[in-house]
């Protein structure tokens, strides 16, 4: 002997399962509200800023045209390079060595923005760019003005400059960001 059950206990059933993903879908389409939290730890530059297509001279090196075709970590300062500026750079360095297997698609980058090259500190694998001439006042002038002495970039493979972090904040967040970034991305 077989039992069939209610055609309403199917009903009940179906509206139990369906009801919280239509009102998810209701209140994300069709209202202004959005959820607050974010993925990303630094701060987002919006719009993101091209930076100019313009070739910085490495001190005692030909011009060259670095901040394209490579994920760049990037830092602006004096070539005076103080006690400040040298633990920011070894926050760079630090954060570098910490993706491991991805360190190859980043690069560092000291943009020297004015009094270059003095004592810039002599790291393995950091860029040190000359950005005190006019031609790369085009370059100095799309970087946000106004920043905290210890701040540190993040400019894509396109040559957009587009996050930018306190280097005295936690290295993880940076790190996460860096490791989602270059995960998702095909390019760099």
């Amino acid at each position: 002997m077989t039992t069939r059950g209610s055609p309403r206990a199917l009903w009940w059933v179906l509206a139990l399962f369906a009801t919280p993903l239509l009102l998810a879908f209701a209140l994300y389409y069709g209202s202004s509200w959005r959820p607050a939290g974010r993925t990303n730890h630094g701060e987002l530059i919006t719009p993101p800023r091209a930076l100019p297509a313009v070739a910085l001279p490495q001190p005692g090196k030909a011009d060259t045209g670095v901040l394209q075709g490579k994920w760049s970590l990037v830092y602006v300062g004096g070539g005076n390079c103080d006690e400040l500026c040298r633990s920011t750079l070894y926050f760079l360095q630090q954060t570098h060595l910490s993706l491991g297997q991805l360190m190859p698609r980043l690069q560092r980058v000291f943009l020297v923005s004015h009094d270059c090259c003095g004592t810039a500190p002599d790291q393995a694998g950091l860029l040190v760019l000359d950005a005190t001439g006019p031609a790369a006042a085009s370059v100095r002038a799309a970087f946000p003005s106004g920043a905290p002495p210890t701040t540190v970039y993040i400019v894509d493979p396109r040559g957009n400059l587009m996050m930018r972090y306190d280097a005295r904040a936690d290295p993880k967040g940076l790190r996460e960001d860096l490791k989602n970034l270059l995960d998702l991305s095909h390019i760099g």
